[in-house]
């Protein structure tokens, strides 16, 4: 009998505007793949981004592109050389990974060949705003420990200072998202020393980030749009000390565990991050958390609607997915 595949586009609104410095959005939209034989189901949740030139429609004919040999078996390994790295392949990589657990009535983790997944710290996301409307929002969040910044705005300094001034205990992470420019860098970089940041992702856009090899880095920098793979790990040497590893980049978790391992044998400290999705795109990138030093998987915090079964929080304690869920 052969497998079924089946595609739809979803949609979950958010608590609030989510923004970062290339836009805003209210809604998380994403195209989850099921592969069913034999009463037996693997889903997988992508999220297609525009950053990449993706669009829920594209990711969806890219998943239809190699229906013929998914639905004839194609495995994980194979699936791999029939689509590149993005969010269609990271669907569909991740629905084998469900389904090959479920039919060797196994965990995920197991058949990664790793232990027992512990419970995690995550991050919490505080969208960039005005300074005001920031500090407002990382007042309340006194529960998670660990807060992720977005700038790449007009007034990034007082945003931080506004944060910091608003949750003086919690860790401190900073994003760009590519926002910042050269001239800029050596000045914004001391002020998120000065804030005690722990770490700064990707401050100037991939491709154009040439100036991180020539500064101190008096905080940590980790590349996130300039790394997808295994390949672009030898070119961020002396640029960044770390890389945010995220499922849609990778093209799923089958490559995504191999960059991890890459990252770790070259030096690279390593976050874990996905883009805005349900429990069901987090689950699996949970399987690289024993491999981390930071983790950034609380899209379901921000949905007004999760998966039901989701992941369970306690504040900011994120525990591994129930097999109801995935995995």
């Amino acid at each position: 009998m052969k497998r079924r595949l089946e595609i739809a586009i979803e949609r979950f609104p958010l608590l609030r505007p989510f923004a970062i410095s290339r836009g805003a959005k209210t809604e998380a939209v994403v195209v989850t793949a099921t592969l069913s034989r034999d009463g037996i189901s693997g889903r997988g949740e992508c999220v297609p981004y525009a950053r990449y030139g993706e669009t829920p429609q594209s990711v969806c004919a890219a998943i239809e592109s190699v229906r013929t040999a998914m639905e004839a078996g194609a495995s994980r390994d194979e699936l791999q050389d029939l689509l590149p790295a993005g969010a269609a392949r990271n669907a569909l990589d991740c629905a084998l990974w469900d389904f090959d657990a479920k039919r060797l009535g196994i965990r995920a983790w197991e058949l990664a060949g790793l232990h027992r997944l512990p419970a995690v710290t995550t991050a919490f996301t505080i969208s960039l705003d005005t300074p005001a409307a920031m500090a407002n929002a990382a007042a309340p969040a006194h529960a998670f420990p660990i807060l992720k910044i977005k700038l790449g705005g007009s007034d990034d300094i007082a945003c931080l200072r506004a944060v910091r001034d608003a949750a003086p205990a919690s860790e401190l992470i900073v994003d760009a998202n590519e926002g910042w420019r050269e001239d800029q860098l050596e000045m914004l970089i001391a002020a998120c020393s000065d804030a005690h940041v722990q770490l700064i992702e990707q401050p100037l856009p991939a491709g154009h980030d040439d100036a991180l090899g020539s500064i101190e880095h008096r905080v940590p920098i980790c590349a996130d749009e300039s790394v997808h793979g295994v390949d672009d790990l030898e070119s961020l040497r002396n640029r960044y000390d770390a890389v945010n590893i995220k499922l849609d980049k990778t093209g799923g978790l089958t490559a995504a565990l191999a960059l991890a391992r890459a990252a770790q044998q070259q030096g690279f400290g390593i976050m874990i991050g996905s883009m805005v999705g349900t429990s069901l795109a987090m689950a699996p990138a949970l399987l690289l958390a024993p491999m981390a030093q930071w983790i950034d998987l609380d899209g379901p915090l921000l949905l007004a609607r999760d998966r039901d079964p989701g992941l369970k929080f306690d504040g900011s304690t994120l525990f591994p997915s129930e097999a109801a869920l995935w995995g």
